[in-house]
């Protein structure tokens, strides 16, 4: 079968192939190492903090991958987004059209929207302070001692928005000694970089850490409209890290970070749409224009400064992250965690190429090149978010029980002005979103330790969190005394009556509140030292918000948290003189109320809108595996294998409708079944006449309901996901080379909600035949997305004692292309084969 063939293929490469992510780590001077704690050749003691406290990874009762800087640098991994080619069951991808925000699915839960009313189930964190925002958490790796990635929920201990996991970067403390390196590069598409970090230690107890980066290109997309290049990935960022010994028993690290990133994810194809058989690149047909005040979209009646943006997307953040330690007992530290973001995103992004969206009837659109876009969203937007956290680490009874407990408190606020304009000329909507959010959270976990080997774990926490929202609608026929309903004001947020489906009127609420209990229970046997046996179970939630893209007030619905309980088994081990590191875990998650978006094209407007619903509850079953070989010295291999299968779960006996009139997906799915034994074809126009039933199908192919009158495959959760690779240190006199190769592997899988596909070949039904189809054929474009390998290389050239280093690295080396993301009916591509040469001084 197919997926024996590739286990087969990951597993045989590693072992010929030369390779890369050893568990290395960094002596005092700074230079790798492979040599195992007790002198041998082996794998390395990595030290996280997914607890919340210092622990080897071997013995943390949760699964968790590590990487250090080092082999983060060697991997070719330079920001966030690449995670996902080492972490199993991790799909990582840039939201549709922004290249600052990345949507992760990790064990299937993933959010792709970047609006402030919706928050991520994976969460991202940066010494231990929470970026509530998703539409800048592609962070630039350019400064930190490790990355944690935490899969399945965290809800004990980091709280909420984790139901998948977490994203941990700690970044690299200031040394105690002057050092540092500076980095330059080179690379395709006229790719310029520099990196650079110095140490500036003040005396033995105070030192200071100043970092950079620059990075500028052109981009690799050809707009053959405009004759500019797109989505290029420009930015810069500095950093000032602080950490001093203020006495012996008080310590304070802290940092300020400014980083600015320039860069987009627009659609983009491998052939020419004005030149098919030109394939030799990637190719745009926008008539959007990246030259501020183009578009004029002043003349529409769009206000506020977005109606001067040009194609593209930026984003500026400035975080702050202060930890104040203080030892108050023998054993016992009191932390006090403050962190403040402010993140801001100005951009303009055409979804539709310049052109209508494909459809049944009309699959491949002709090129229009509007000078407005067409599908576009104009946004300007700006987070400020203030969180305190005191945390208690200790020990009682004589090492008897080891604990944490703390409180934690968040205060967020957003102001969000953004505008769609559909087909070059008319304004759908122009609003200003407010949402604040405030959350208080109290916090236990405690182990006890029955024996040396036996350890039994206990958590809990409780979060109370308040939400509101307020819109203001900008449009000129709301600008008048008394407003039409249609109109987003406060005023207007209810649904009306239909004398059916809602028998009286129903107010939207403006205020959330919700109070969710997370426990955690877990218990863990040390066999022996090498290997250690765990299970556990463990609840997380992820908070409800508004569906706020919604162009009028009773398309803002609200939908409610969701909720998981996650339970998993695993082995964490070393075997041969700790050469060979295997850790596996298997697990089941029950998530309840899953929130689901989707985007939903009318085919006979041709109008995009978007819905966020708890359709369904979800389930997913897997297996994850890790394992490290260092067989001799400078030699490191590793494969990652991750395996899930899971389903929703909808409620057939459900009410037909809910409280706001929005079906139920079991009565959804009856009627799609209907409309297709009447022969009636998804997608496509509908013709009949005014005041009759539609005749196209009009509930399949949307939400959960796929065209084929199925519940759709949960999206992003590939059968299997691979990674494997090693790198080579072989010395050549006082020199060394280092050749590494590393690549990840996907099986097919769904990206687009309903899992709606355009195949070739015909199909006929009472509104018309049409030249393509959502059944069968070949592949058009869509929601399926084939299974592919993503191949990085790269061959280092390193100078005695490692004081320099000159690097050339490919990534996607074979340039496949494959399709990360679909919005109604768009495919949207991973970039393409990139090189860099780079040069690199240690000092």
């Amino acid at each position: 079968m197919k997926w024996k063939f590739a286990l087969t293929t990951a597993i045989s490469a590693t072992l010929v192939a030369a390779p890369a992510i050893a568990q290395t780590s960094r002596d005092s001077s700074g230079t790798s190492t492979e040599t195992a704690a007790n002198g041998d050749i082996g794998v390395t003691d990595i030290v996280v903090t997914a607890q919340r406290r210092s622990e080897n990874i071997q013995d943390v009762p949760i699964a968790i991958s590590a990487f250090s800087a080092d082999q983060l640098r060697t991997a070719g991994i330079s920001s966030a987004l690449d995670l996902g080619q080492l972490v199993p069951n991790l799909i990582a991808q840039n939201n549709t059209g922004l290249g600052s925000a990345n949507a992760y699915y990790l064990r299937g839960l993933g959010n792709t929207e970047s609006l402030a009313t919706f928050d991520p189930p994976v969460g991202t964190y940066v010494d231990d302070v929470f970026l509530s925002r998703q539409s800048a958490n592609n962070l630039a790796l350019f400064d930190v001692e490790r990355v944690e990635v935490l899969r399945g929920p965290q809800g004990t201990l980091f709280g909420r928005n984790t139901t998948g996991g977490a994203i941990n970067v700690i970044l690299r403390k200031p040394g105690k000694e002057f050092g540092g390196y500076l980095e330059g590069g080179y690379g395709a598409y006229n790719r310029k970089l520099f990196r650079g970090s110095v140490d500036l230690p003040v005396n033995d107890s105070f030192q200071v850490k100043v970092s950079g980066y620059w990075q500028d290109d052109d981009g690799y997309t050809i707009n053959n409209i405009t004759r500019q290049r797109l989505n290029d990935d420009d930015g810069f960022g500095a950093r000032v890290g602080l950490y001093g010994e203020l006495s012996p028993n008080v310590r304070w690290n802290a940092s300020y970070a400014f980083i600015q990133a320039d860069g987009e994810n627009i659609l983009n194809f491998d052939c020419d749409p004005s030149n098919p058989a030109n394939c030799n690149g990637r190719f745009s047909a926008t008539g959007l224009s990246e030259v501020p005040g183009a578009a004029n979209f002043a003349g529409l009646g769009v206000r506020g400064r977005k109606a001067n943006f040009g194609l593209g997307n930026k984003s500026a953040t400035n975080l702050v992250t202060s930890n104040l330690e203080f030892d108050v007992a023998r054993d016992t530290t009191l932390s006090l965690i403050t962190g403040f973001v402010n993140q801001t995103q100005q951009f303009a992004i055409d979804f539709f190429d310049g052109r209508s969206g494909p459809t049944v009837a009309v699959p491949n659109p002709p090129i229009r090149g509007f000078a407005r876009g067409g599908f576009t969203i104009l946004n300007d937007s700006r987070s400020d978010q203030f969180t305190q956290e005191v945390k208690l680490n200790g020990k009682l009874g004589d090492n008897l029980i080891d604990y944490v407990a703390g409180f934690y408190y968040l205060k967020e606020e957003n102001r969000t002005d953004f505008a769609d304009v559909f087909g070059g000329s008319l304004l759908l909507g122009d609003r200003v979103l407010n949402n604040n959010t405030e959350a208080f959270a109290g916090y236990v976990q405690a182990d006890l330790n029955i024996t040396d080997k036996l350890k039994l774990t206990a958590g809990v926490r409780y979060t109370d969190e308040t939400k509101t929202l307020s819109l203001i609608d900008q449009r000129a026929m709301c600008a008048v005394a008394t407003p039409p309903a249609s109109c987003l004001f406060d005023p207007n947020f209810f649904v009306p009556a239909n004398g059916t489906t809602v028998p009286t009127r129903v107010a939207i609420p403006l205020r959330l509140r919700t109070g969710q209990t997370t426990p955690r229970f877990a218990i863990n046997y040390k066999v022996n030292d090498d290997i250690l046996l765990y299970a556990s179970a463990t609840r997380g939630f992820k908070s409800g918000g508004w569906n706020a893209r919604g162009t009028a007030p009773s398309g803002v619905l609200p939908f409610t948290p969701e909720t998981i309980w996650s339970y998993e088994g695993g082995i964490k081990s070393e075997f041969f003189n700790r050469k060979l590191r295997a850790n596996i875990t298997v697990y089941h998650a029950d998530v309840s109320d899953l929130q689901t978006p989707a985007g939903i094209i009318n085919p006979t407007t041709g109008v995009l809108s978007f819905v966020t619903r708890n359709f369904a509850d979800y389930k997913n079953t897997g297996v994850e595996a890790e394992f490290t070989l260092v067989p001799t010295r400078g030699l490191n291999l590793y494969v990652n294998v991750g395996y899930q299968t899971d389903h929703y779960s909808i409620n057939n006996r459900a009410p037909a409708f809910d409280q706001f009139g929005v079906q139920s997906v079991a009565g959804q799915l009856a009627d799609c079944r209907r409309q297709l034994a009447a022969g009636q074809v998804p997608v496509t126009p509908n013709t009949a006449p005014a005041g009759t039933p539609a005749n196209n199908a009009p509930a399949c192919g949307v939400g959960i309901v796929t065209a084929q009158g199925t519940i759709a495959t949960p999206v992003r959760t590939p059968d299997f996901t691979i990674a494997v690779g090693g790198s080579y240190d072989a010395p050549i006199g006082r020199y060394s080379l280092t050749p590494s190769v590393n690549a990840s592997y996907h099986t097919d899988q769904e990206v687009q909600t309903a899992n709606l596909s355009l195949r070739a070949g015909s199909i006929t039904g009472p509104n018309g035949t049409f030249p393509s189809n959502p059944n069968s054929g070949a592949l058009l474009l869509g929601s399926f997305s084939q299974a592919a390998w993503v191949v990085n290389a790269g061959l280092a050239l390193n100078g005695p004692n490692k004081l320099w280093q000159l690097s050339v690295q490919c990534t996607n080396c074979f340039d496949e292309a494959f399709t990360q993301s679909a919005l109604s009916n768009t495919t949207y591509l991973n970039p393409p084969r990139m090189w860099t040469v780079r040069g690199r001084v240690n000092f």
